[in-house]
């Protein structure tokens, strides 16, 4: 029977407590690890709270976990490197024993053996990506293989061409084997990676637009199966420009691709470049063509890859930004352009600091004229000033001079018209020089004494021998 009261007492600590957790219980939650390390997601990562769990156990349950997520390109190594390296030297140790002491140890006796530096550290790299898992994941306190034991080993010095050798190649290349010719036109003219210039597909070119997109690309795990994967980063996935010798190239192409009925659910269906039977060339095979044809060229022998190399050198020394450079190549970030082409960066950087300077000395050279004319301009206007009474104070007269039988002409004033005199009104004035070639045009008489009348001559008047220039005068 109900009634209208509350639960008792005891009930109400019943209910209380019957969902709390007992000691034993809220103590084995506080040491399971968070996040999520607890759970079968965490498990069935690699992460086991069990203090005994082995190295062995948790790398192959983190390679496991790594397989939903990575490519198979990387998996193929990462595989490797665990059961081949990783495994057999530190499998029987327990996770939480693992020390650098142990990595040291084990780089140590690699290297004395003749191990390669690269390889080395590549194999590094995986033990540290799978124990950089377990500190975020709360199952160890730190990375043991933090920091590494190995260096990063410096790049090799690669072997590029120049653009004569360049063309000496795509020349002989066109003469012995025109198709393999194409697929060089287009690596050289796009900078692609190679497996992202044997995975593209007609689908992805468009030559009306001049631009072709990066979609997918093509690898070969083990050397052996070839799959199509995506590209190697986001930014990978992009438009690229098509250039005129790549758009001849991918035209012939057209012209002799394959035909033939395929499977739409195929994925190396309507490749560019493929064999003659539509099957995607093996990229091992385009390297030994490669090697073959530069032989026979007298080209330096360098690699596939090399030639993405090639596209970025021309560009950077012909002075195309850096910024532009890394877009064509779809690097990921700007430093990993300016990192790897380096040396090319260096001697733009000089070249920068040049162009200042020049600019600098042709602004200062401008400036420098432009100073010069304005004080002769200040010279020139001060001297016209000082020369004109009208603008300025009038000179001191000048002493008159009283003539003398060895200056005859001393205290005469020179003969000048007046503009306000009856016989000269509105004539300018004339030089001596203008006076005389008037007169000889006037008379046409070449024998006349033209020579100015001497004072003397001038008071008394005309006299005997005197011939009238102009009548009246």
């Amino acid at each position: 029977m109900t009634t209208g009261r509350g639960p008792s007492p005891s009930t109400a600590r019943h209910r209380a407590t019957a969902g709390r957790p007992s000691a034993a219980a809220a103590s084995s939650a506080t040491t399971r690890p968070r996040g999520r390390c607890g759970g079968s997601w965490g498990e069935a990562g690699g992460f086991n709270a069990d203090p005994n769990q082995s190295v062995a156990d948790y790398l192959t349950a983190w390679l496991a976990a790594k397989a939903l997520v990575l490519k198979p390109t990387t998996m193929a190594r990462y595989r490797d490197y665990v059961h081949d390296d990783l495994v057999p030297a530190f499998g029987t140790l327990k996770l939480d024993e693992l020390g650098h002491r142990h990595i040291a140890a084990f780089v140590t006796g690699e290297l004395a053996a003749g191990r390669g530096d690269t390889t080395l550290y590549r194999c590094l790299a995986t033990l540290s990506s799978a124990l950089g898992d377990t500190v975020r994941h709360h199952r160890l306190a730190h990375n043991p293989a933090s920091p590494p034991a190995l260096h990063r080993p410096p790049s090799p010095e690669r072997q590029i061409w120049t653009a004569d050798e360049a063309v000496r190649f795509l020349q002989h290349c066109h003469q012995a084997d025109p198709h393999m010719a194409d697929l060089f036109e287009f690596l050289i003219g796009t900078g692609m990676r190679e497996g992202e210039a044997l995975g593209t597909h007609w689908d992805d070119v468009h030559l009306a637009e001049r631009v072709l997109y990066v979609r997918c690309t093509l690898s070969a795990i083990d050397n052996n199966h070839l799959v199509i994967t995506t590209p190697k980063t986001r930014t990978s996935r992009n438009w690229v420009a098509v250039s005129h010798r790549v758009a001849t190239a991918l035209e012939h192409r057209a012209r002799s691709r394959a035909r033939r009925h395929s499977d739409p659910s195929d994925p190396f269906t309507g490749l560019v470049f493929c064999r003659p039977d539509g099957r995607p060339l093996r990229p091992h095979t385009v390297l030994d063509r490669l090697r073959q044809l530069s032989k026979e060229a007298g080209v330096p022998r360098v690699t596939v890859h090399d030639l993405r190399h090639l596209a970025a050198v021309i560009t950077i020394t012909a002075g195309v930004p850096l910024t532009v450079v890394s877009k064509t190549l779809r690097h990921s970030t700007l430093s990993t352009t300016a990192n790897i082409y380096s040396h090319l960066t260096q001697q733009a950087a000089r070249e920068a600091v040049d162009t200042i300077d020049h600019t600098l000395t042709r602004a200062q050279k401008r400036n420098d004229r432009r100073a010069w004319l304005e004080r002769c301009d200040h010279h020139a206007t001060t001297s016209s000033t000082s020369a004109n009474p009208s603008t300025g104070s009038a000179p001191p007269p000048r002493p008159a001079s009283t003539p003398s039988p060895t200056n005859p002409k001393a205290g005469v004033r020179p003969h000048r018209d007046h503009p306000h005199s009856g016989h000269g009104k509105g004539r300018p004035p004339m030089c001596e020089r203008t006076a005389s070639d008037l007169r000889e045009a006037k008379s046409g008489r070449q024998d006349l004494n033209l020579r100015p009348l001497a004072p003397q001559m001038a008071a008394s008047g005309p006299q005997l021998g005197h011939v009238p220039l102009f009548e009246g005068d």
